[in-house]
């Protein structure tokens, strides 16, 4: 009789114990923020989004030339879009009052390290230096904390988005390339955008502020995608903070219970 009582007692200890694990468990994972950038062993970026809204993010790279920076500026103003700039550490010290323009015209400062290296060939360490680097010049610049990121050459590696995420910042990558960058001609570069095959909903556009032809394919550029349906908005109003996944192509899905863009 004893020892049925002991054994007893012993099954009601594990059973309070399990159920006491489970409710941890279920608490903790009610307030986690689901996210899942991993497919197989690989880390992705986002190229693009899944979106019920007809919305694309145009965004530009700027880590060289200045001469047409404020030629975009006017033209986005005079278009009422809103877009995104992803600044070099170099760029932003020898423009700081372009930084602080875009900023003022309500454009987006994005992140693209100090010294556009190809960072997939870095430390965790030399990342987090890459990306705190030009974080902080801007910050102190503007007063803005970046929270969107582009690697330079879109070349990355697991441990680059690690870094990054750990940093609070978004990895960014594109899924439009407009080629800008070839100098093929105002033309072309409408052309490759407008009837890209990868553009949709949820699209992110690559552009480069000193490209040779870029200023004078944006506003014909921006006509035709408005009259397609597109709204412009800017990176971090495109991408979901939290409570999603990204497939194999990059694409970022919402889950059922995604709370905050």
């Amino acid at each position: 009789m004893k020892r049925i009582n002991v054994e007893t007692k012993l099954r009601a200890g594990c059973l309070f114990a399990l159920c006491l694990l489970l409710s941890v468990v279920w608490v903790v994972q009610s307030k986690t923020e689901y996210v899942s950038n991993t497919v197989g062993s690989r880390k992705l970026p986002i190229y693009c989004v899944e979106t019920k809204e007809k919305q694309i993010a145009l965004s530009f790279d700027a880590a060289w030339g200045n001469e047409d920076t404020k030629t975009l500026l006017d033209i986005l103003k005079r278009n009422g879009v809103k877009v995104t700039f992803f600044m070099t550490g170099g760029w932003v010290e020898s423009f700081p009052e372009d930084v602080k323009a875009i900023a003022k015209e309500g454009h987006e400062l994005g992140n693209h390290s100090e010294n556009h290296k190809q960072m997939s060939t870095l430390s965790a360490q030399e990342d987090k230096e890459e990306l705190m680097s030009v974080h902080e010049k801007v910050k102190k610049l503007t007063g803005v904390e970046m929270k969107v990121f582009r690697p330079p050459y879109g070349d990355y590696d697991n441990t680059l988005v690690e870094t990054a995420n750990a940093c609070g910042y978004q990895v960014i990558q594109w899924d439009v390339d407009s080629l800008d960058w070839k100098d093929y001609g105002k033309d072309a570069i409408i052309h490759t955008v407008v009837d890209h095959k990868h553009l949709g909903s949820g699209s992110i556009i690559l552009c480069h502020n000193g490209a040779k032809y870029t200023k004078e394919a944006l506003e014909p550029m921006i006509r035709a995608l408005k009259e397609k349906g597109y709204e412009f908005v800017k990176m971090s109003d495109l991408i979901y903070r939290d409570h999603y996944t990204i497939n194999t192509e990059g694409r970022q899905i919402p889950n059922e219970n995604n709370k905050e863009k």
